[in-house]
């Protein structure tokens, strides 16, 4: 019996050592995620950090795949995939970090659990999760029903840019 697989989108971002170069990586690595397939990714966007603004602005995409893996066990990959990039996780939720991935949604699920928010917590505050988000996914609806076309639209961008 095959497992039924799962749309779920990842946030990825970076803001240290070449975080472009990160980013793109990051990506390669996603694609061999076992029993995953990349659907899409958007563009690279330019963004203004979260948390404390004497950092490096980000690199941010966010990206389609379809995996038969759980919620955790996708969690466990892209941690994985973290820390073999040399990720540190720091009591500085907002700091500077070389690379960071996050599973924004999980199909039409709703977690809350001790290691996994879904979707994810802030989400529709972040300008460079919606945006690119809306990009590859224009129709694309939150378990609670919000369109992503319309919370992209009425974001601000933060003087965010796209660059490719």
């Amino acid at each position: 019996m095959t497992t039924p697989s799962t749309i779920a989108y990842i946030g990825l971002g970076s803001n240290l050592s070449e975080p472009i170069e990160q980013v793109k990586n990051a990506i390669k690595a996603i694609e061999n995620i076992t029993r995953s397939t990349v659907i899409s990714v958007s563009s690279l966007y330019l963004s203004k950090p979260m948390g404390p603004q004497d950092q490096d602005d980000y690199i941010n995409a966010v990206l389609c795949l379809e995996t038969s893996l759980s919620a955790i066990e996708l969690l466990d990959a892209l941690q994985t995939i973290e820390n073999e990039f040399g990720r540190v996780r720091k009591e500085n939720r907002w700091g500077a970090r070389i690379l960071d991935l996050d599973i924004i949604l999980f199909g039409n699920q709703v977690i809350n659990s001790e290691r996994l928010i879904i979707p994810h917590y802030g989400m529709t505050e972040r300008e460079f999760v919606l945006i690119p988000l809306a990009e590859i996914s224009p129709l694309l609806q939150l378990p609670n029903g919000q369109k992503i076309t319309f919370l992209s639209q009425k974001i601000s961008a933060n003087s965010m840019i796209k660059l490719s």
